[in-house]
């Protein structure tokens, strides 16, 4: 079976009656009135987030924040090991490019829709994404970076996240993004300027001055 569908059915056996009560009301932003009184396990609940790609298995950040409003820091760790195996059997410009997106998450906060429009992400949809996550600033970054990646495909790099960056003057998340790009190639010992370095003498994020 796929690990993530491992995880999500491992995830939903550790939920109590009222763990599943909470998720649905906060999911209720995202998820119909009617899908969710369908719902009777967390394994419902999740094949909904999947058939509607809020969820999938290189995009967990949902399933984080629910759990963390759970409080359930168990089920967190469960989460925490898969990604630790996600991530180390992924490529390395596809580990390079989440790390970056997991900073940018960190980091960019109410300056998102800056970043979106030097990454050439419209205003339509800069509009879905606030209405679909009203009142959730790290998920309306998350679902920035995933509607670029989405529309980006194999343009998507570290490269364009850090030239948008510097477009919109956000600088300091650039610096990070960098700092973390070089931590990451001396920890592997490598002698090659890494990733970030080769794709920066290329061309500059879309949507760039």
């Amino acid at each position: 079976m796929d690990p993530f569908l491992v995880l999500l059915h491992s995830v939903s056996a550790g939920l109590s009656g009222s763990d599943l009560a909470q998720l649905k009301f906060l999911c209720r932003n995202c998820v119909s009135k009617r899908k969710l009184e369908l719902a009777q396990s967390g394994l419902d609940l999740f094949a909904v987030l999947l058939e509607q790609n809020e969820l999938s298995a290189e995009h967990t950040g949902l399933l984080r924040e629910l759990l963390r409003s759970l409080k359930r820091a168990d089920l967190l760790r469960r989460l925490d090991d898969f990604e630790r195996g996600a991530a180390g059997g992924a490529a390395p410009e596809e580990r390079d490019l989440q790390a970056a997106m997991e900073i940018i998450c960190d980091n960019v906060g109410k300056d998102w829709k800056r970043l979106a429009r030097h990454l050439s992400v419209s205003d339509i949809k800069i509009e879905a994404i606030e209405e679909k996550y009203p009142r959730n600033l790290a998920e309306q970054v998350r679902e920035l970076l995933r509607v670029w990646k989405s529309s980006a495909k194999q343009d998507a790099a570290v490269s364009r996240l850090v030239g948008a960056l510097r477009g919109c003057q956000l600088n300091v998340v650039a610096d990070l993004i960098e700092e973390d790009q070089r931590a990451q190639t001396h920890q592997s010992g490598s002698t090659d300027p890494g990733p970030l370095m080769a794709w920066d003498s290329g061309s500059a994020a879309p949507g760039a001055s």
